[in-house]
């Protein structure tokens, strides 16, 4: 069957994904082949000390990507996009969303990279004996009780982009594990929230007074091969303001990018992982059993299907490095040079391969943002060098990627030193692995473990959430497990490259992240005193 014919029988999953700097689309077919895809670029505001996108720019956003993507569909084959076989929404995890009865905001959204909740985290994770991370759902929650936010009284639905999304689309006030797991701690046994949190955190919050207590809030949680609504008439001239596309379209559960990104480097199974490597960047291990104890680096999340997952999260990842792309742009364009059909990014990527494997001494934080691996609640973005580093373009880039994978890999080893966790593969994915042999060297030589990086890498969370779209369809349907499915199905004849770690690599960066904690104390005083 051609590839038009799947698209004019349906036999097609949509992926959308709202990443921190694009919204992206995916249209595969259902072997995992890429038919058509669609982007938009959006940026996140900080608006009175809050990091959020506001709700006209959420849907504008979603509506232009869709457009891009029906337009190349419709260029490409000659047909009208009408119809999909499913369709799947993500979005980066964590923050809040607050909604009245009426499916109102009460509030701006409040996005993951907002570090406002340290007083919440701190109460909930000693409640619990477990890590709440600051952007997780439940601290935002609970800090705005302690803020004494008034429209809590009229809140009827809290939740994240993705899930909100979805109810807009569906009618439906749910998510899929992965997501909710970022929400509030899983029972991963139950499937569901874990009962004896909700319970403690209903008991600790009652003195309030609020008529909802938590479940009556939160989205329900399912997991992947579930039916997770269908798309809504009000839902179809949502996504597609030309009134091409259907109703009644079946979506799958929504997702975190963590889910999408686990999804789309085949990482579902234990003793896997995965990397990905973007505005934030964070590594996820799916693990045997659960953490001897308590780490408020690292977060205990899940899989789609709700496998345990230990994440390594970093707020700060490509930020401070598209910065200075721009400013290389800049002085290029400057001196005449023409930069058309110049991929910038990997040429400055490639030169770092030639730096010394310690940067040459240079060290930098690319913190635009808090960072809780580290503890910092604020950002500042900061280069330091000592009077004998050796600064040339190739260390400073290789400091750049490095440091992307700074926090991370002080969480890594957590899990491999501390709490020795096995791995039997990590994979890369995202836009910092576009060049070959570099970013995935220098993560190699991190976490001293080989790391394949795929042909679809650059596809990332959109064409993962579009997988698990077809999921919904293909093995939710013959109750087969996901990572039986994307073996049999999507991966089977994916090509890969692996880089293992080299001796010289592996030395000179942990002289660099010897460095990087030292620098933490300059990072600190730099947030106290650089406040203008």
């Amino acid at each position: 069957m051609s590839e038009r014919d799947d698209i004019l029988q349906a036999k097609t999953t949509l992926g959308i994904e709202f990443g921190s700097t694009n919204i992206k689309a995916v249209l595969i077919d259902l072997q995992g082949k890429v038919l058509g895809k669609g982007s938009h670029h959006w940026e996140n505001h900080l608006t009175d000390g809050i990091w959020t996108y506001p709700y006209e720019e959420i849907e504008a956003g979603l509506r232009d990507c869709y457009k891009n993507l029906r337009e190349n569909v419709e260029k490409t084959y000659d047909l009208d996009l009408t119809r999909v076989g499913a369709i799947g929404i993500s979005a980066m995890m964590h923050g809040i969303i607050s909604l009245d009865k009426n499916g109102k905001p009460l509030a701006p959204f409040q996005t993951w990279r907002n570090s406002n909740t340290q007083k919440a985290a701190d109460v909930l994770t000693e409640r619990f004996s477990f890590n709440i991370p600051l952007r997780w759902t439940i601290a935002h929650l609970y800090q705005c009780m302690l803020d004494g936010d008034a429209y809590l009284k009229d809140l009827d639905f809290t939740t994240t982009l993705d899930s909100y999304i979805h109810f807009r689309l569906t009618g439906e006030k749910v998510t899929g594990i992965g997501d909710a797991s970022g929400i509030f701690p899983i029972d991963s046994e139950k499937l569901d929230y874990d009962q004896k949190m909700v319970d403690s955190f209903d008991e600790l919050t009652k003195p309030y007074g609020y008529s909802w207590k938590l479940r009556d809030v939160l989205p329900k949680v399912l997991v992947a091969g579930q039916e997770a609504g269908r798309l809504t008439e009000e839902g179809a001239k949502l996504l597609d303001e030309s009134g091409k596309l259907e109703a009644g379209t079946p979506l799958c559960p929504p997702e975190g990018d963590a889910g999408t990104g686990m999804t789309a480097t085949n990482a579902v199974a234990p003793r896997t992982g995965n990397v990905s490597a973007g505005t934030s960047t964070f590594a996820m291990i799916v693990t045997e059993k659960p953490l001897s104890k308590v780490h408020r680096e690292i977060d205990m999340v899940t899989t789609p299907d709700g496998k345990p997952c230990a994440m390594s999260h970093a707020n700060n990842g490509t930020t401070d490095i598209n910065a200075w792309h721009d400013l290389f742009k800049e002085f290029a364009e400057l001196m005449g040079v023409n930069l058309e059909g110049v991929n910038l990014y990997d040429v400055l990527y490639r030169r770092s391969l030639e730096g010394d494997a310690d940067c040459g001494g240079l060290l930098n934080y690319g913190y635009y943002s808090g960072e809780g691996v580290t503890k910092l609640n604020e950002g500042r973005p900061l280069y330091v060098r000592m009077p004998n580093s050796k600064l040339n373009l190739a260390n400073f880039m290789r400091a750049q990627l490095y440091t992307s994978l700074g926090a991370v890999k002080l969480g890594m080893d957590i899990l491999q030193k501390e709490e020795h966790v096995k791995i039997d593969r990590i994979t890369g994915h995202g836009g910092l692995f576009t060049t070959p042999g570099c970013v995935q060297k220098y993560l190699a030589a991190a976490i001293h473990t080989p790391v394949t990086v795929m042909s679809t890498a650059t596809e990332g969370g959109p064409w993962g959430m579009a997988l698990l779209a077809a999921y919904l369809l293909e093995g939710g349907v013959k109750k087969e497990s996901l990572p039986d499915y994307l073996n049999r199905q999507i991966f089977d004849k994916m090509e890969g490259v692996t880089l293992a770690p080299d001796v010289e690599t592996e030395e000179g960066y942990e002289t660099f992240i010897s460095h990087y904690k030292e620098g933490l104390a300059v990072e600190k005083q730099a947030i106290e005193s650089v406040n203008w």
